[in-house]
């Protein structure tokens, strides 16, 4: 199959068919190259807060509100397009008001029509604090017709336990939607994506914002380069890079993933880090400590 990840431009859009030109630009070219599973990154939905002004768009809690009441139609608009173009794709990100709580939501779609909520499960700093961003839903996995997917909103692809619970649970593709502000963040997004690539024998796949947006305190610095990541192993590319954007460049990044390929390294590769995780907890649970002069 080929998968598609977005390096995407955080504009100031006027009004709402702007938005569904832009996107619809931008499904139509990755559908066109032959794209099957389409990945936008995380707050790209922070766009939808243009259409509320520029007042309100640069107020936090203001924006945050504005997308949250526009996330529905945008939805909408993402599942349209995917049944249009017969693809999978995932969208970007938002803050989403459920039951007096926000969460930072993703939704994906596939091109019959279903549709999986994807919440991200642990907050930065930065969320925690100004935003009051929380977990949301648990994991989920979803069986596809192209593979078995799971999504690991930014920060959640830094830490192995997430990544682990969905390869247990069957995961070949996971899914790794950020933003960035700077090159720091960004790397440490994308080596963390490499490395549950390498820990579960999957494939990851990161899309990442790009540009300025200083009308949004949210989106208002985006750094960052698309990828798509694979166990270096028989196969595989020795690099564990299947495709890597440019730097800032925007557009998708495109690769293909045999998952045959995938399987037979997990099965018969030169190491066996799936199968071999369950002895890490045993070894890890007692650390002698010596002192040395």
């Amino acid at each position: 199959m080929k998968i598609a990840a977005a390096c995407y431009p955080i504009d100031w859009i006027g009004g709402y068919f702007g938005l569904v030109e832009k996107y619809d630009a931008w499904v139509a070219e990755a559908a066109d190259e032959g794209a099957e599973l389409l990945v936008f990154p995380e707050y790209a939905a922070m766009e939808l807060a243009c259409f509320a002004g520029k007042a309100v768009s640069a107020d936090l809690t203001g924006s945050m509100a504005a997308v949250s009441e526009m996330l529905p139609a945008y939805w909408d608009m993402c599942a349209e397009l995917a049944r249009r173009h017969g693809v999978y794709l995932l969208t970007g990100s938002g803050p989403c008001r459920e039951d007096g709580v926000w969460v930072n939501r993703a939704m994906f779609f596939g091109p019959d029509g279903g549709r999986q909520k994807h919440d991200k499960q642990i907050a930065t700093p930065w969320e925690r604090a100004l935003m009051g961003i929380e977990p949301g839903a648990p994991l989920t996995l979803m069986e596809t017709a192209l593979g078995r997917v799971g999504v690991l909103i930014c920060y959640d692809a830094e830490f192995p336990l997430l990544a682990r619970a969905l390869v247990d649970a069957g995961a070949e593709v996971l899914l790794v939607p950020s933003q960035t502000e700077a090159a720091s963040g960004y790397n440490r997004v994308r080596i963390g994506a490499m490395a549950r690539a390498l820990e579960g024998q999957c494939v990851t796949v990161q899309a990442v914002t790009q540009g300025q947006a200083p009308w949004n305190p949210v989106v208002d610095e985006n750094a960052g380069a698309a990828g798509i990541y694979a166990p270096p192993d028989h196969g595989l590319p020795a690099t564990g890079v299947i495709a890597q954007g440019g730097m800032n460049q925007p557009g998708w990044t495109i690769g293909t993933v045999d998952l045959t390929q995938l399987h037979r390294a997990r099965e018969a590769g030169d190491v066996r880090t799936r199968a071999h995780w369950c002895e890490s907890p045993t070894r890890a649970a007692t650390v002698q400590t010596v002192a040395l002069t």
